[in-house]
């Protein structure tokens, strides 16, 4: 049977694409495809719910394999990547003991963070003992001024421990518009900057000197499109400039590291990767005189740091972020990244401790010696659907690029403003989603632990600033408030006020309405904190009233079917006589028949969380 060859489900007749469509139709029974089943990304396209193989049968970039140009399928023919792990450094000797350690623990990269006031011979020795540079990615993050110097320290370093350059691999992350994005402060001499960096690199021929912190984007709330395609152009930007000094392209290109986010958009963040190297090698290979698409010396591979995003992290519900995180770090080693750094699911609120720290290492583990993701490079690839996001990506971003290109470059744009405005914009965008639940943060504006508190396990500030740079702000900074942030002040608002209000459900009539209704209400109410009184049912409104009285509630919720609410609603109101907050839950033709009679509260799945919750906390006195 074997030497027969057949294809899998050969006995079954084709299905065109007009049948499916026409199959798709009759069971929608009227409704409209495109509004039930075409789903509205935000990134400026649309996804369908199927895709065929006659959606990518002219796309030639799906027949390159891993390893080839244009690297759409990756950069190498296998699927590892490197295990990063970071330290933020104020002691030398204990950040050394403890990159031995997590060297043992399954982290083959390290990530060493410190002030420039600490970059000395000395402290780099100390940091660096015991640790054999040919065998694990080092990389290094300090202020910028201090770039050139950790670079000639470094190379000193290697040198006289005798090490093989050819072998030692690492970054040193000078990022060119860190204090524009940041602080807001132009840096109109970062290209001098730029070359003195790359200069200095070239003593360390193996390590990436130039970066390119798209992850800032991510976290600030950008959207996908967004953070490729300004991450492009801030590339691009990096060769135009540096060869217009007098560098090849390829050395250039070769010392630039992406360093992007990971938002939850599990399969766009898949395309988003494949979709960058894709673009990536294009515009390297468009600065070859011969215009050829070749790329013998590796030059237009893109070398991609993933980290976990902070923008989506919550404090409420903490341990929800593991769930995100490991999302997160699956669609990236899916995507065939070379490094991913997981952040600990309590790094939001205190300094990660030993075992968050654990948790977040073995997740990355888990995925290779448990899932064996790095066993299969690209397995997504010739997936119709993850083709068409690919594709789709990219179309958006190069578009941005393009005309991040006609405004002059990426420095121009960013020194406009335009960037951080661009960006923060699509940020508050994303928290009106959050404010009207149509984009979820689980545990934070849907379904709530409301018995939590969580002030007390809050040992950090966030975006602490460790330098006066931005007091000399002349543009725009980017916003980096996280998309759970109001949401976490408001209930933090509820647990300082000392009082937590009670919520009456005041349950009566159509048994699935009520039900449904009481739980929706408990979900609303909850997101602010406050203490949720379900019930049974009762048999008359008077009933119900009484009891919510009794129960000292500041918040009465009717909860039945939009019919009942006709003949319900007043009398409950009547009956409750102002003694606490009366709201309907749901929205009934009869509402302006009880807006009349004196009902302003209504919530339902069109309400704004926030918005409603926040003029509840002002009624009752919570500031």
């Amino acid at each position: 049977m074997a030497e027969l060859k057949e294809k899998l489900f050969s006995e079954f007749p084709p299905v065109s694409t007009e049948e499916w469509m026409a199959k798709i139709t009759a069971d929608l029974k009227g409704a409209l495809f495109e509004k039930k089943l075409v789903w509205k990304t935000g990134e400026g396209f649309d996804v369908n719910p199927f895709y065929r193989a006659d959606d990518i049968a002219d796309w030639k970039r799906t027949d390159s394999l891993p390893g080839e140009f244009p690297y759409v399928r990756g950069t190498k023919k296998d699927n590892d990547w490197y295990v990063r792990q970071n330290i933020d450094v104020t002691d030398f000797k204990a950040a050394n003991a403890q990159a031995l350690d997590l060297l043992q623990k399954g982290v083959t990269s390290l990530g060493f963070h410190f002030s420039g006031n600490d970059v000395a011979p000395e402290n780099i020795a100390t940091l660096l003992e015991g640790i054999y540079p040919e065998s694990v990615e080092l990389n290094f993050k300090t202020c910028n001024t201090k770039a050139v110097e950790l670079i000639r320290i470094l190379g000193s370093y290697l040198i006289d421990k005798g090490a093989d350059l050819s072998k030692c691999f690492g970054s040193v992350d000078y990022n060119p518009f860190k204090k524009p994005l940041v602080k807001g402060v132009a840096v109109d001499n970062w290209v001098d900057e730029a070359a003195e960096v790359l200069k200095a690199g070239m003593a360390v021929p193996r390590y990436k000197v130039l970066a390119v912190d798209a992850c800032l984007l991510n976290d600030a709330g950008s959207y996908i499109s967004q953070e490729l395609g300004y991450a492009l152009a801030w590339g691009n930007e990096i060769i135009a400039k540096l060869s217009d000094a007098g560098f090849p392209v390829d050395v250039v290109a070769k010392k630039i590291k992406f360093n992007f986010g990971i938002s939850t958009n599990y399969f766009l963040e898949i395309a988003k990767f494949r979709a960058a190297r894709w673009l990536w090698a294009e515009i390297v290979a468009a600065y070859n005189p011969d215009g050829s698409k070749k790329d013998p010396e590796g030059a237009a591979k893109m070398d991609i740091q993933a980290q976990t995003s902070e923008w989506n992290q919550t404090i409420f519900d903490a341990h929800v972020n593991l769930l995100r995180t490991q999302t997160e770090a699956m669609s990236a080693a899916i995507a065939g990244v070379d490094s991913i750094t997981v952040s600990p699911f309590d790094a939001t609120y205190e300094t990660p401790d030993e075992f968050s720290e654990r948790i977040a290492r073995n997740q990355q583990l888990l995925l290779k010696e448990e899932c064996h993701f790095d066993k299969v490079v690209d397995p997504s690839g010739g997936s119709y659907y993850i083709e068409v996001l690919t594709n789709s990506l990219a179309d958006v971003a190069w578009k941005l690029f393009l005309d991040v290109e006609d405004k002059d470059g990426f420095y121009a744009a960013v020194k406009s403003g335009e960037v951080q405005n661009a960006v923060n914009t699509s940020a508050t965008n994303r928290r009106k989603a959050i404010a009207t639940r149509r984009e979820i943060l689980l545990g934070t504006n849907q379904y709530p632990n409301f018995k939590e508190v969580a002030g007390d396990k809050i040992k950090v500030s966030e975006h602490a600033s460790s330098c006066g740079c931005e007091k000399h702000a002349t543009i725009p900074a980017l916003n980096f408030t996280r998309g759970a942030a109001e949401f976490e002040a408001l209930r933090l608002a509820t647990e300082k006020s000392g009082k937590t209000p009670k919520v009456f459900m005041l349950t009566i009539g159509n048994l699935a309405m009520r039900l449904a209704r009481s739980q929706f209400s408990s979900n609303f109410f909850g997101c602010a904190g406050y203490e949720l009184i379900d019930n049974l049912g009762f048999d008359t409104v008077g009933e119900g009233v009484d009891a919510a009285v009794k129960s000292g509630a500041e918040i009465v919720v009717l909860c039945s079917s939009d019919d009942e609410y006709a003949t319900l609603a007043v009398p409950a109101f009547k009956a409750l006589a102002g003694r606490a907050e009366f709201v309907v839950a749901g929205a009934p033709a009869c509402s302006e028949e009880l807006k009349a009679e004196g009902i302003t509260n209504f919530i339902n799945v069109k309400s704004n969380v926030l918005e409603t919750l926040k003029a509840f906390n002002a009624k009752l006195g919570i500031k």
